[in-house]
């Protein structure tokens, strides 16, 4: 009886395990060295895009930036629209020669430039609190996945609870 609730203990902790690990978002299952540099811009900031090891040039497209071409294991610069939005994540995709790799792209919460309008003080307002910056995008896998787990041990806590007054009675 032993052995079955170390099993189902042991069965129950990898799962949550497998189900917690984070999932990598950026992808590039290239043999060539693509990168973004720096990971996370402000509007309107320049990014350096870098394809090393491509024997042909690289075409860079993304939805927060014009289409760049990169030559021959070289970088090209791109400047990131004014309208991109705080906090998003953008998708940075190279092609070279049909294989293609992604990388994220953040925006910063700031603008790379402060304009006219922007130079006006606002008084301090106090701390605001709630998720910060723990909390990106709602994941329907990661909600099915907390939920699932939420469901495991609210049936874990029930049975514990049931053996234990099933074993007390007089």
């Amino acid at each position: 009886m032993r052995a079955i609730r170390a099993a189902s203990a042991a069965l129950l902790g990898a799962a949550a395990l497998a189900l917690t690990a984070p999932s990598a978002s950026a992808v590039n299952n290239t043999p060539y060295d693509f990168d973004v540099t720096p990971s996370t811009v402000a509007a309107g900031g320049r990014i350096t895009l870098t394809a090393g090891g491509c024997p042909s040039s690289t075409t860079v497209t993304s939805g927060v930036f014009d289409t760049v071409t990169i030559p021959r294991n070289g970088s090209a610069t791109a400047t990131v629209d004014w309208d991109a939005s705080p906090g998003a994540v953008y998708s940075v995709q190279f092609n070279c020669i049909g294989r293609v790799g992604t990388i994220d792209l953040t925006i910063a919460g700031g603008t790379a430039a402060p304009s006219a309008r922007s130079t006006t003080t606002t008084p301090p307002q106090g701390v605001r609190g709630g998720v910060g910056g723990s909390f990106k995008q709602l994941n329907a896998a990661e909600i099915a996945a907390g939920g699932a787990l939420v469901a495991a041990a609210a049936t874990a806590t029930v049975v514990v609870i049931r053996r234990r007054s099933s074993n007390r009675q007089h």
